[in-house]
C-alpha cells in the first residue's frame, strides 16, 4: 500500500535522525564514569544504520536485515555491559552465559537471511525462514527482558536510580519487539503497519536511553519534570520544522530511481541535525525554560514524605541510636542523596569548630576550620554556600575570599548549610557530594533553608537544656561543698586545740615534738585548703599581681618530677599578671592529668616564653590522646570525665581559673598521638601599656 509505505519511509527517518542524535549527545556529553557510554553510542548509531536502511530499501532487502542484526548484537552488548556499570563484577560472570546464548540466537539470523535470499524471497523456503526468524527473535525479546529484570530487581537503591532511564527504555525496545514478531508469527507475514510504526518506536525509545546518560539522571524521576517537560517543548518545535522538511523532501525528485529515495532520506537527516544544532534560538530556548517552569513544571521534592523523613530521622532514640548532632547531619544529607556530611558547631567564643559527622570519618577538619568573616556571612544573609560555584570564581555574597582552602581543596564538598536560630549562627553542616552530580537550585535552597532552622532549633533546645542540667549539679556541688567546707571547719579546730593542749600537756619531748610536727602540718594544709575553698570563682582583674610565671613552672615540675618524668625543655623569665595560688592549681590539675593520661615511661614536657604579648607555657604530652568530640563535649563540662573514678572537673577548674586571671585555655589532641595544653596570661609589661601607665620595670621581658 502506497501510504504504508510513506508511514514507513517517514518513521524510519525520525528513527534515524532521533538514534543518531542520541549518540551524539551521549559521546559528547554522556556520564564519562559510565562503563557502558560507547556500547550505547554503538547500539544507537547502528540503529540508526537500520532506520536509514529500511527508509531507503525495501524491507525486503538483504541490506535491511543485516543492518538490523548488527543493531540488534550492539543493543545485547549494552545489555551486559549495564549490568557491568551497576559495579556487581560476580553479575558480569553469571550474566555471561545468558548474553552469549542470546547473541548466538541473534547470530542465526544471519543463516536465516542467506536461506531466504538464496530462494528470492517467495516460496515455502522464504516463509519458513520468516517464521523461524520471528522465533528466534521472541526468544532474543524474552531473554533480554528477564535479564533486564533482574539487572533491576537486584541492583542497589542507588544504582536503581541510575539504571533505571536505560532499563525502562531497553525494556520498551523489547518488548515492542516481542509484540512485532509474535505478531508476524500468528499472521505469517510482517504486517506492513506494524513495519512503519518501528521507525518511530525507535525515536521513542532513543529519548529516554539518551536521557539515562546524563549526569543528572539518577536525580530525575518518571513523573513530568522541568527537564523533560523542557525537551518536550523542544521536540514538539523541532518536530513542526522536521515534517516541513519531510515535505519537502516528497516532492524532490531530481534523481530518478532508487537514488531519490536515499537523496531524501540524506536529506532529512540533515535537516534533522541542523534543527537540534541550531532551533531554537538561545532566547527561545530561555523563553521555553522559563515557561515550562512557571506553568508545568513539578517540584523536584515530595515534601511531606521529605517532612515525614526528617522528623522520623531527628525524633529517633534510644541506647543504639547515634547523637543528636550525627542525626542532625543524616537528615540534612538524606534531603539532597549526599552520602556524608559533617557539622561545625558554633562554640562559647562564637568560633566554629568540628562537632562531629556521619559517614565521614576520613576529613580533616583543622582546629579553626572556618573563619570569622565568613561565619558572619552565614549568620547575616543565611548564605547556602555552594563548593563548586565558589571553584568556579562565583560570588554572592562577598564570601569567595573568605572560603577556607581546605574545603575548596577538599573535592567531596558540595555545599555548606547554615544553621540559624533566631538570626543567631547556631553551627554549620558540610553536605558531601552525591552520587549523581547536580547543581543546587531555587529549590534547593528554600527547603535546606527550612530544614537548617529546624535543626538549629533542636541544637539550641539541647544546650539549653544542657546549660540547666549543669546549672542543677553545680547547685548541688555547691551545697554538698558548704557541708564540706564546715566540716573542714571543725576539723581545723579541733586540730588547732589539739595542738595547744599538746603544747601545754605533754611529757615526752620526742613526742611532743614529733606531734607538733605532724600535727601543724595537718592543720597547715587543712587552712590552705578551707582558704583555696572560700576563693573559689572570686578571683578578679582587681586582685592581679605580677610574679614570675617561669618560677611557677619550674615549681610544679620540681613538685611532680619525684612521682613521674616530667622535664623543662624550655624556660624563659617573665613577668605576667595573675595569681601564683590559682596558676599553680591550674597547672597542677593539667599536669596530673598529662601524667594520668601518660604511661609510665612516656615524658611529659613542658615550655615556658614569652610571644611578646603574652607568657605561654605549654604542657605536652604523648598518651592516649582524645577524641573530637570529647574536646568539644566533655573535656570542659563539670562531672564527665575519660578516667575511671574521675570526678571530671579538674580541666573545668583550670580552665576558669586562668580565664579569670584574663588568660586562655586551648587545647589540642589527637587519639593516639597525645595533648597540648596551652597556658596564655598577659605579661605584665603588655597590660601596663595597654592600660596607658606604662612598664614600672625595666627588668620585666616583654
Amino acid at each position: 500500500m502506497e501510504w504504508a509505505g510513506s508511514l514507513s519511509y517517514i518513521f524510519y527517518s525520525i528513527g534515524a535522525v532521533v538514534s543518531g542524535l542520541a549518540a551524539l549527545w551521549i559521546a559528547r556529553n554522556g556520564a564519562k564514569t559510565r562503563s557502558d557510554l560507547w556500547a550505547a553510542v554503538i547500539a544507537l548509531a547502528l540503529t540508526a544504520n537500520w532506520c536509514v536502511a529500511a527508509a531507503s530499501f525495501h524491507p525486503g532487502q538483504i541490506i535491511v536485515g543485516l543492518t538490523e542484526v548488527a543493531a540488534n548484537l550492539a543493543w545485547i552488548f549494552v545489555l551486559f555491559r549495564l549490568f557491568g556499570n551497576d559495579g556487581r563484577d560476580e553479575s558480569i560472570r553469571l550474566v555471561r552465559p545468558a548474553v552469549l546464548a542470546l547473541g548466538f540466537v541473534e547470530l542465526l539470523q544471519f543463516a536465516l537471511l542467506a536461506l531466504a535470499h538464496s530462494s528470492g524471497g517467495e516460496g515455502e523456503v522464504a516463509a519458513l525462514a520468516m517464521q523461524t526468524s520471528a522465533i528466534f527473535r521472541m526468544l532474543v525479546a524474552v531473554g533480554a527482558l528477564v535479564l533486564l529484570h533482574n539487572l533491576y530487581v537486584g541492583a542497589a537503591p542507588s544504582s536503581r536510580r541510575i539504571l533505571r532511564w536505560n532499563a525502562a527504555a531497553m525494556a520498551g525496545l523489547w518488548a515492542f519487539s516481542l509484540n512485532f514478531y509474535t505478531v508476524a508469527y500468528l499472521a505469517e507475514g510482517y504486517v506492513g503497519a506494524l513495519v512503519a510504526v518501528r521507525g518511530l518506536a525507535v525515536a521513542i525509545v532513543a529519548v529516554p536511553f539518551a536521557i539515562g546518560f546524563n549526569r543528572a539522571a539518577a536525580g530525575l524521576t518518571f513523573s513530568p519534570s522541568r527537564a523533560v517537560t523542557f525537551r518536550f517543548l523542544s521536540l514538539l518545535v523541532i518536530g513542526g520544522y522536521l515534517a516541513a522538511m519531510l515535505t519537502l523532501a516528497n516532492w524532490l525528485d531530481i534523481v530518478a530511481g532508487s537514488g531519490a529515495r536515499l537523496t531524501q532520506v540524506g536529506l532529512v537527516i540533515a535537516a534533522g541535525a541542523l534543527a537540534l544544532i541550531w532551533l531554537p534560538s538561545d532566547h527561545l530556548r530561555g523563553w521555553l525554560r522559563v515557561t515550562a517552569i512557571k506553568h508545568l513544571f513539578k517540584h523536584r521534592y515530595d515534601y511531606r514524605n521529605e517532612w515525614i523523613r526528617f522528623t522520623h530521622t531527628i525524633g529517633r532514640s534510644g541506647l543504639d541510636e547515634v547523637s543528636l548532632q550525627e542525626r542532625a547531619v543524616k537528615s540534612m544529607a538524606d534531603i539532597t542523596d549526599s552520602p556524608s556530611g559533617a557539622l561545625l558547631l558554633a562554640n562559647e567564643d562564637g568560633d566554629l569548630v568540628y562537632g562531629g559527622h556521619w559517614r565521614w570519618p576520613d576529613l580533616d577538619v583543622p582546629p579553626d576550620p572556618v573563619p570569622c568573616e565568613l561565619a558572619q556571612i552565614f549568620e547575616r544573609e543565611g548564605l547556602i554556600l555552594a563548593f563548586d560555584e565558589a571553584r568556579s570564581g562565583i560570588e554572592h555574597q562577598g564570601e569567595l575570599q573568605h572560603v577556607p582552602q581546605w574545603l575548596l581543596d577538599t573535592p567531596r564538598a558540595w555545599a555548606a548549610v547554615p544553621l540559624l536560630h533566631y538570626d543567631r549562627l547556631v553551627g554549620v553542616i558540610v553536605l558531601a557530594r552525591p552520587l549523581v552530580e547536580r547543581r543546587l537550585d531555587w529549590e534547593d535552597f528554600d527547603l535546606l533553608g527550612i530544614v537548617g532552622q529546624q535543626l538549629a532549633s533542636y541544637l539550641a533546645e539541647q544546650a539549653g537544656q544542657e546549660a540547666l542540667s549543669e546549672a542543677a549539679r553545680f547547685d548541688e556541688f555547691n551545697r554538698r561543698m558548704a557541708f564540706v567546707m564546715h566540716d573542714i571547719k571543725n576539723l581545723s579546730s579541733q586540730m588547732s586545740l589539739l595542738l595547744r593542749n599538746a603544747e601545754k600537756h605533754a611529757d615526752k619531748p620526742e613526742f611532743r615534738k614529733d606531734m607538733l610536727v605532724t600535727v601543724r602540718n595537718s592543720a597547715d594544709k587543712l587552712n590552705q585548703m578551707l582558704a583555696r575553698l572560700g576563693r573559689y570563682g572570686k578571683a578578679s582583674h582587681d586582685t592581679l599581681e605580677p610574679f614570675d610565671m617561669a618560677g611557677t613552672v619550674r615549681t610544679i615540675v620540681d613538685r611532680f618530677e619525684r612521682h613521674h618524668k616530667v622535664t623543662l625543655v624550655r624556660s624563659e623569665p617573665m613577668r605576667v599578671s595573675g595569681q601564683v595560688e590559682a596558676l599553680e592549681q591550674a597547672l597542677a590539675h593539667i599536669v596530673q592529668n598529662a601524667i594520668d593520661a601518660s604511661g609510665e615511661d612516656n615524658p611529659v614536657m613542658l615550655e615556658a616564653y614569652s610571644d611578646g604579648v603574652c607568657g605561654v607555657v605549654q604542657v605536652i604530652d604523648s598518651g592516649k590522646g582524645m577524641s573530637p568530640a570529647f574536646l568539644r563535649r566533655g573535656l570542659f563540662k563539670p562531672f564527665v570525665s575519660s578516667k575511671e573514678g574521675g570526678f571530671g572537673i579538674g580541666a573545668y577548674e583550670a580552665r576558669e581559673l586562668i580565664r579569670a586571671m584574663g588568660g586562655r585555655l586551648d587545647v589540642e589532641s589527637r587519639e593516639g598521638l597525645g595533648t597540648r595544653f596551652t597556658i596564655s596570661l598577659p605579661l605584665h609589661a603588655a597590660q601596663q601599656m595597654i592600660s596607658g601607665n606604662g612598664p614600672q620595670h625595666n627588668t620585666e621581658v616583654a
